[in-house]
């Protein structure tokens, strides 16, 4: 190893040759480092000005991309498959009806789809917002209440998430056991139990993912939107409550409200258990809990940092998507019947459909968000972007294709022959 000191620029010649190495003059030294103190200055000013780029790409943002759009997707095949198992549930029924047989009972989640009305559309975004206050004002009240609920609910979700999964480990078999519940339905809810007990003893962020992942495919499958009018004042309701508590919540209650109740940790049933019957050991030292009404994403390159999105940004355009899917199987299904005979190819613009269109406009939202919040360095209402790229080309393309008066108000109206395919090709 060899040391190259200042001796070499005193009392010599510009260039001295020693050995095999040429130590070059002070001026060229000095022109050497300020070179590079250039282009490292130039490489900090090129990333400085594409940092918004790189932040996109982080793999937390991606991740949170990519996993919203497969819950939407999953959540709203779900419900058309829900869908199609009860119309041919009750055909088996009347079949059996007709024969004076009388048909099993068999464990089915037609009964618990809730479909939501005009009245319910307008007042939902009033509810969430009185529950928003409740929790912001009242939540070292509640939050134990509040954390044994979610819990509850969060192993329903969860069940009925790993259901298709346990059943495909069974070979789908789906004969009732115990009651009405088959045994992969109970595999399922004693997986769930056990992811719940986990996230109540570590607190651990990958489970409350799974839990929030399961509640999103739950309200996406099992809430149902009959017509575009719903949709839209739902989803404008939503828009004008999202955009409120986040922008504006703040000149009246001097923090931001949204942000503080869906980053607020509650305390674990557990500690409370422990004071009460004077317990020590892990009970008193299980950790807070933060509640699943949002998906974080880690990032991978950056320790510490996380990218967040609200469960509610996820199901409320998922049910538009849903809504949708339903349609586009339903105009297929009735082309099917009036034609006899399945469609045959059709061009690029033809395939389009309204679940597609829908979709991309989600990704398209979501990117908007995700710019928005690496450029104003804040949180931001993501139904602000994500509304209008769902609503607004759905209703355009509607219009376009001579759909939009019967989405809006009767979608669903059933053939003369009152009978619809088995199964869609979306």
């Amino acid at each position: 190893m060899m040391k190259v000191t200042n001796k070499c620029f005193e009392n010599q010649r510009p260039s001295c040759l020693r050995g095999s190495i040429q130590c070059p003059s002070s001026d060229q030294w000095i022109t050497s480092l300020s070179g590079r103190k250039m282009a490292q200055v130039g490489a900090n000013m090129e990333y400085q000005e594409y940092k918004w780029a790189y932040s996109i790409m982080d793999s937390s943002r991606v991740s949170a991309c990519l996993i919203s759009m497969l819950l939407i997707v999953y959540g709203s095949f779900r419900s058309l498959n829900m869908e199609r198992e009860a119309r041919e549930k009750a055909e088996r029924e009347k079949e059996a009806s007709l024969l004076g047989n009388k048909t099993p009972p068999s464990s089915s989640s037609s009964s618990n789809v809730q479909t939501l009305n005009t009245m319910q559309a307008l007042c939902f975004p009033l509810g969430s917002s009185v529950a928003l206050l409740v929790m912001f004002f009242f939540f070292d009240s509640v939050q134990t209440l509040v954390a044994i609920c979610t819990a509850i609910v969060a192993c329903a979700a969860l069940a009925f998430l790993l259901t298709p999964l346990c059943q495909y480990v069974a070979g789908g078999s789906r004969a009732a056991l115990c009651g009405r519940y088959s045994a992969p339905e109970l595999a399922a809810a004693l997986l769930a139990a056990a992811i719940v007990a986990v996230w109540v003893l570590t607190g651990h962020w990958l489970l409350m993912d799974a839990m929030g992942m399961g509640l999103c495919v739950t309200f996406i499958a099992l809430i149902r939107l009959p017509s575009l009018k719903v949709s839209t004042l739902l989803l404008t309701g939503l828009l004008l409550y999202d955009v409120f508590w986040v922008f504006f919540s703040s000149y009246i209650f001097t923090a931001n409200v949204m942000v503080k109740v869906a980053t607020r940790p509650a305390e674990n049933p557990m500690n409370v258990v422990a004071r009460r019957l004077q317990l020590g050991g892990a009970m008193r030292d299980a950790p807070k809990l933060s509640l699943p009404a949002k998906l974080v994403f880690p990032s991978m390159h950056h320790q510490g940092h996380f990218s967040m999105l609200g469960l509610g940004d996820i199901v409320m355009p998922g049910l538009l998507l849903c809504f949708v899917l339903r349609y586009d199987a339903y105009k297929k299904a009735t082309l099917v019947c009036q034609m006899g005979q399945v469609p045959g190819p059709r061009s690029m613009g033809s395939r389009l459909t309204y679940f597609h269109c829908s979709l991309l406009g989600y990704f398209l939202g979501l990117l908007t968000a995700t710019v928005s919040a690496e450029v104003f360095k804040a949180a931001q209402p993501a139904l602000l972007y994500l509304v209008p790229f769902t609503l607004l080309p759905l209703l355009t393309m509607a219009y376009v294709k001579g759909d939009l008066r019967r989405m809006w108000s009767e979608p669903f109206i059933a053939p003369p022959n009152g009978k619809l395919g088995a199964d869609f090709d979306v």
